[in-house]
């Protein structure tokens, strides 16, 4: 198991559909990366300007986050994501 330090959050990257809704197949190439995964882990509280920063979401979350924010890393055959907190944009109910 990947446990996230401090200020950083585990993220499974959900896949975007390549069909669109009139049902033509979009080639790989032409997708955008996806910006939308669900929370596997989350790591501790990190310190701002002497204030303690608690992660804004929980384990299982579904979250969109920035395009370019994160890192990839390739766990076996998954794709995973590792984000600052500050890279989450919204979470989805």
């Amino acid at each position: 198991m990947i446990n996230p330090v401090p200020g950083y959050v585990l993220v499974q990257p959900q896949k975007k559909d390549k069909t669109t809704a009139s049902g033509i197949v979009l080639p790989e190439s032409s997708t955008d990366k996806p910006q939308q995964g669900k929370v596997l882990a989350i790591g501790g509280p990190t310190f701002q300007d002497g204030r303690e920063v608690v992660a804004p979401v929980k384990v299982d979350d579904v979250v969109i986050y920035r395009e370019w924010g994160g890192k990839e890393y390739k766990d076996g055959d998954n794709d995973l994501l590792i984000l600052k907190f500050d890279d989450i944009m919204a979470v989805i109910n």
